[in-house]
C-alpha cells in the first residue's frame, strides 16, 4: 500500500490546487461588486480539511464512483474535473457542470463518476447505496466513497443509510469529515460519544479514525476499506478528524470559533504536514514547493480568464435537460 514518491508528490500538487482555487474563490466573493458580481451566491470552502478529501479520493479507480459533500473540490479534482470547470460553475456559465443553472458547490459530472450534490447534508448517502447495488446487481467490483460531516451523522437518513449497506454488504466507504463545527454547532453539543466511527460497530461494520490533516494516513486508513469492500466484504466507516478553519461560507466570519482553537490546528494545516513528510523523505525541497505555488497561481489566473469570457445561460434553455427523455 506504499505511495511512490511520483504519487506522493502528486497528493501534494492536488491539496495546493485546492487551496490556490478556494482561496481565489474566497478572495472573490469578499472583494466583488455586490451591484455587479462575478461569483452570484457565496463561496463554501474546504480550508484546513482539504487532505480529507483529496487523500480519501485518491484510493479510487477510474470505475468507482464519489458521492460528494460541499466541501470535496479536492476530490473533485483528483478524479478529473478540472480549474476551468469549476469556476465555470462558480460563474454561473452555459459551459459549466450545471450549465448555468445552478451556482457555487451544486454540481456533478457523471463522465468522471461524480454525482450530483445533493444540498441537504447526508441526502447523498442513499444514493451512494444505490450505485452499490447497481454494481451489485452487475457483478461490477465497483467502490462509492460517501462524504459526509459530523453534523449530518446526527441525521437519520444516515443511520438508515449505513444500516442498509451492512445488511446487503453494499460496497460503500462512509467517510465522516470530523470539522469539528456543524455551522456554528461544536461537536460537544451534537454527541457525547468521543468517535463517530465508534457507531459503526452497532451497524455490524468495520470503524476506523484517521488524522484528517494527514493527507497520507487519510489514504492509507481509507484504502483498506475500499480494498474491502471490492472484495465483496461490504461497507465501512472512516472518521477522518481535522478542522474547517474558515467559516461554513464566505459570508461567516466564524466568531463563534475559539482563538485558541484556531491556533492549534494552524499548527497542523494539512500542506505544511505534507510539506515537511516530503523533506524528511527528501523527496521536494522549499524551491519545489515555490514552484507548485507559481504553477498552481498561474493555472487559476489563467482558468479564471477563461470562464470570465464563457458566454452565460440562454432563458430559452432553461428547460432543456429537466426531464429525462
Amino acid at each position: 500500500m506504499s505511495l511512490t514518491k511520483t504519487e506522493l508528490l502528486e497528493l501534494y500538487k492536488y491539496l495546493r490546487l485546492t487551496r490556490t482555487l478556494e482561496d481565489w474563490i474566497y478572495t472573490i466573493c469578499v472583494h466583488q461588486d455586490p451591484k455587479q458580481p462575478l461569483i452570484i451566491g457565496k463561496g463554501y470552502l474546504s480550508t484546513g480539511q482539504e487532505a480529507v478529501s483529496v487523500g480519501a479520493a485518491y484510493t479510487l479507480e477510474k470505475g468507482d464512483w464519489l458521492a460528494q459533500s460541499h466541501r470535496d473540490f479536492g476530490a473533485l479534482l483528483v478524479r478529473g474535473m478540472t480549474v476551468d470547470e469549476l469556476l465555470a460553475q462558480y460563474f454561473s456559465k452555459a459551459a459549466s457542470p450545471t450549465k448555468g443553472r445552478d451556482a457555487n458547490v451544486h454540481l456533478g459530472n457523471t463522465s468522471k463518476h461524480v454525482l450530483g450534490f445533493i444540498s441537504h447534508m447526508g441526502a447523498m448517502m442513499p444514493v451512494a447505496n444505490g450505485i452499490a447495488w447497481g454494481a451489485k446487481c452487475r457483478k461490477n467490483p465497483t467502490v462509492v466513497l460517501a462524504f459526509f460531516g459530523d453534523g449530518a451523522s446526527s441525521q437519520g437518513v444516515v443511520h438508515e443509510a449505513m444500516n442498509y449497506a451492512a445488511v446487503f454488504k453494499l460496497s460503500v466507504v462512509f467517510i465522516c469529515n470530523n470539522n469539528r463545527w456543524a455551522i456554528s454547532t461544536p461537536v460537544k453539543e451534537q454527541f457525547t460519544i468521543e468517535n463517530i466511527a465508534d457507531r459503526a460497530a452497532g451497524y455490524g461494520m468495520p470503524g476506523a479514525v484517521c488524522d484528517g490533516n494527514n493527507v497520507v494516513e487519510v489514504f492509507e486508513t481509507v484504502k483498506k476499506a475500499v480494498d474491502r469492500a471490492r472484495k465483496g466484504e461490504g461497507p465501512s466507516l472512516v472518521e477522518c478528524k481535522t478542522m474547517r478553519m474558515t467559516g461554513h461560507g464566505t459570508h461567516d466570519m466564524a466568531k463563534y470559533v475559539p482563538e485558541d482553537e484556531l491556533e492549534h490546528w494552524k499548527k497542523r494545516d494539512p500542506i505544511q504536514n505534507m510539506e515537511n513528510y516530503l523533506k524528511e523523505k527528501k523527496f521536494a525541497d522549499d524551491a519545489y514547493f515555490k514552484k507548485v505555488v507559481a504553477d498552481m497561481k498561474k493555472e487559476v489566473e489563467e482558468a479564471t480568464e477563461k470562464a470570465k469570457q464563457m458566454p452565460g445561460p440562454k432563458v430559452e434553455n432553461e428547460s432543456r435537460d429537466v426531464y429525462a427523455p
